[in-house]
Order: structure tokens, then sequence, then C-alpha cells
């Protein structure tokens, strides 16, 4: 997913894909335990769209704090 994506989402939509991408990494953590997982590089993929997601919200509220 790429950032210019997530920009365009409301913060609503930004909220429940990050719920979503949380329960994909538990989900992948317990595969990876059992000896499951098959795509190792999906962890990976799926924590950093979890950090840009939480990047992206942290700059619209930082950009809503200094509107005020």
């Amino acid at each position: 997913m790429k950032a210019q994506d997530i920009r365009t989402k409301s913060a609503d939509e930004l909220n429940d894909q990050l719920l979503q991408l949380k329960k994909e990494q538990f989900n992948l953590r317990f595969q990876k335990a059992s000896g499951q997982l098959e795509n190792t590089a999906r962890v990976r993929a799926v924590r950093r769209d979890i950090a840009r997601i939480k990047t992206i919200l942290g700059e619209r509220a930082n950009a809503a704090a200094a509107a005020k």
C-alpha cells in the first residue's frame, strides 16, 4: 500500500484498515509460532503498512492541533 493511497482515505477508513492490519499481524504471529507461515515477507509488509497509517493519522492530528 502506498502513502498516497492512504492519504486519500478518511480517518474512519484508516482506523478500520488499521484494525484489520493489526488482526492480520496477530494471525501472522500465530502462524509463525506454529510453523505454518509460508509468506514471511507479508509480516514485514503488514508492519510497514501499520506504520504508514499511524504516521499519516499523526500528521493529520498535528495539523489539526496547529490550526487551532
